[in-house]
């Protein structure tokens, strides 16, 4: 799924290569904040500014699809509307996730949650490749196969972290806390799947 584009589509482009860049940040701290919570609190409020950083990107690259100075889009407005969403989903649920650790006042943290944090990182890693193939004009499909295999994955893991705090005999306000958490865990990852779907529809138009 080779994607082509014109000069003109490239700064929209750009943007959504840099909104990549910002996922793969905000995967990688809150895989790093669980991994050494709560040793490394600091993690959280570096968070919060990658967050601010979404949003910034993903306002310009609205302003860009709308502001007319391209006589070819990279994509249509709605294509790129959804696209932007999708991909400041998946750093407010990273940014969520890690603000229910300190309002949670979580004491430790559990594996499941740092296997989901994995693979929140991989499949950060290959949202931010395939933003950057969509701009190079490269080959999409092998990055999309492999977020829908990491969603299943994520899928998986959620159910077995759900599973096991109903066999622990963990208190129960613990319970709720966790399965927030690990819910907002893989209320990232599948946003990551969201991405990959619209880079789907994208790459079909232009196959055309």
């Amino acid at each position: 799924m080779a994607l082509l584009h014109t000069s003109g589509d490239v700064g929209v482009l750009e943007l959504f290569e840099q909104s990549g860049r910002t996922v793969k940040r905000a995967t990688v701290l809150l895989r790093d904040l669980l991994a050494d919570w709560p040793d490394h609190r600091e993690l959280a409020a570096e968070l919060v500014v990658c967050e601010h950083e979404g949003d910034r990107v993903t306002h310009d690259i609205i302003e860009r699809l709308h502001d007319g100075r391209s006589s070819r889009k990279a994509m249509d407005a709605l294509e790129g509307l959804q696209l932007a969403t999708a991909l400041d989903d998946i750093v407010d649920n990273a940014e969520q996730t890690a603000d229910m650790l300190g309002i949670y006042g979580v004491e430790a943290t559990m594996e499941h949650a740092c296997l989901l944090a994995d693979v929140l990182v991989a499949s950060g890693e290959q949202v931010s490749l395939a933003l950057r193939a969509l701009r190079d004009g490269a080959e999409l499909w092998p990055r999309l196969v492999e977020i829908h295999r990491l969603e299943n994955e994520a899928d998986r893991l959620s159910r077995d972290a759900i599973a096991s705090l109903f066999v622990a005999g963990i208190d129960p306000m613990v319970v709720i806390r966790w399965k927030d958490i690990f819910e907002s865990l893989e209320a990232a990852v599948d946003a990551c799947e969201h991405v990959a779907h619209v880079l789907e529809g994208i790459g079909m138009k232009r196959r055309r």
